[in-house]
């Protein structure tokens, strides 16, 4: 398994380590952390084949892709209490209820109920 090992690119000073299992993780994984920023990431697990220069490609190319997303405007979402109700077609049942009869009559059906008297 590999060593720490640090590196530079565009500017940026990246060190990578491996962190042996530890709590409820049962594999190694890579973590790293950049020169600039306070987070520290684990994008990935570590293999006995991973060589230095594979690492670094992964790190950069997952560090790069959280940069266009983190530059991306953010999402719009509504709160989950203010959310539009979905637009239902003419018919079809509203809050539960049974939709009309189709006889254009909105007058509820009479039921009969037999006795046995």
């Amino acid at each position: 398994m590999l060593k720490a090992f640090t590196f530079e690119n565009n500017g940026r000073t990246y060190n990578c380590r491996v962190e042996e299992p530890r709590g409820s993780r049962t594999q190694a994984w890579w973590w790293f952390d950049v020169s600039e920023d306070g987070q520290r990431y684990a994008p990935f697990e570590a293999t006995e084949d991973d060589t230095e220069p594979g690492v670094q490609e992964r790190v950069m190319a997952y560090y790069d892709h959280l940069l266009v997303r983190r530059a991306e405007p953010p999402q719009q979402r509504q709160h989950w209490a203010r959310r539009t109700k979905p637009a239902t077609t003419e018919g079809a049942a509203v809050d539960g209820a049974a939709a009309p009869a189709s006889g254009g009559d909105s007058a509820p059906a009479a039921t009969e109920v037999a006795s046995d008297d």
